[in-house]
């Protein structure tokens, strides 16, 4: 008697993702932009501008992710770019 194996059982669960994902030291191009928020394009134009750093592994461009911690600590001490409501 054959067992039927179901899709979900080789799914890994969410947390399974998320630890695994949050544990990387190099995302891609899209995992980083999905980790930060923000679209793919946004996420390219952030790195050829060199506001967010990368490296090249290979032919590959991977996203170190300390970098998207340095970029948002960039953001957090930069001046505030808003103007007053005053």
């Amino acid at each position: 008697m054959s067992t039927l194996h179901t899709a979900a059982q080789h799914t890994p669960t969410v947390e399974a993702r998320v630890t695994t994902d949050e544990t990387r030291v190099v995302l891609t191009i899209e995992e980083a932009a999905h980790r930060l928020g923000i679209g793919r394009t946004t996420m390219y134009a952030l790195v050829m501008s060199g506001e967010i750093r990368s490296v090249t592994i290979g032919r590959l461009r991977r996203v170190p992710a300390r970098c998207l911690i340095e970029y948002i600590d960039n953001l957090l001490d930069a001046p505030n770019q808003l103007k007053s409501a005053a």
